[in-house]
């Protein structure tokens, strides 16, 4: 589990205004906070730092969730969205059912702060950095439940093609709500066979514009 921020970090995050995230600190502190991933720094004058999606969640007391193991890959960041697989993971509760919505509404407002045109409905760039992460959070904040060891559920997996992922459903009626989550999310989607199987999977990959 990713250990938590130091005091002095805390009160940065603590003192974040509550809808930007926009953030007043030292240059070290700031620089900490964007290392651990809990801020980014703007890319346009002045270069002001915010809160990314993990920030906010620290920021409301949302206790961090353990990194997932196993065959699924592991997240880097305070938050975890379920990519589906992971080893130990338990049905969604009220806990978790409150993360995640925290985690998205935070990344909906990475979105207005980064995009260009402050634009909610397509991907940002942090999201293209983190395509696994991204799309399984716009899957398990829609209600759709991720694969545990066996059984159904999505599962979402890095591609060999830049900037797509893959997401697999062995129930083609819940293959094509995963789809339509996530072109609502501002993801292009196609639906492929595996010439191995024979199962359906989808393409993902982040709309820009």
């Amino acid at each position: 589990m990713t250990r938590p921020p130091t005091a002095a970090q805390r009160r940065v995050i603590d003192a974040a205004d509550p809808v930007t995230g926009r953030l007043v600190g030292t240059e070290s502190q700031l620089t900490a906070l964007v290392k651990r991933g809990l801020a980014f720094r703007h890319p346009r004058p002045p270069h002001d730092h915010f809160l990314t999606p993990e920030g906010h969640r620290v920021r409301q007391g949302i206790t961090p969730a353990p990194e997932p193991t196993g065959r699924a890959p592991a997240s880097t960041g305070v938050f975890a969205a379920r990519v589906g697989g992971e080893e130990g993971a338990t049905e969604a509760g009220p806990v978790r059912r409150r993360e995640v919505h925290s985690a998205w509404q935070g990344l909906l407002e990475l979105r207005r702060m980064t995009n260009p045109d402050q634009a909610v409905d397509r991907p940002c760039g942090w999201e293209r950095a983190h395509l696994v992460q991204a799309a399984a959070l716009a899957l398990e904040a829609a209600g759709h439940h991720p694969a545990g060891q066996q059984g159904g559920g999505y599962r979402v997996r890095e591609t060999p093609q830049p900037e797509a992922v893959a997401v697999h459903e062995p129930d083609g009626e819940a293959l094509r709500a995963c789809a339509a989550t996530l072109e609502g999310a501002g993801w292009q989607v196609s639906e492929h066979r595996d010439p191995r199987t024979g199962g359906r999977y989808l393409l993902a990959s982040p709309r820009r514009a």
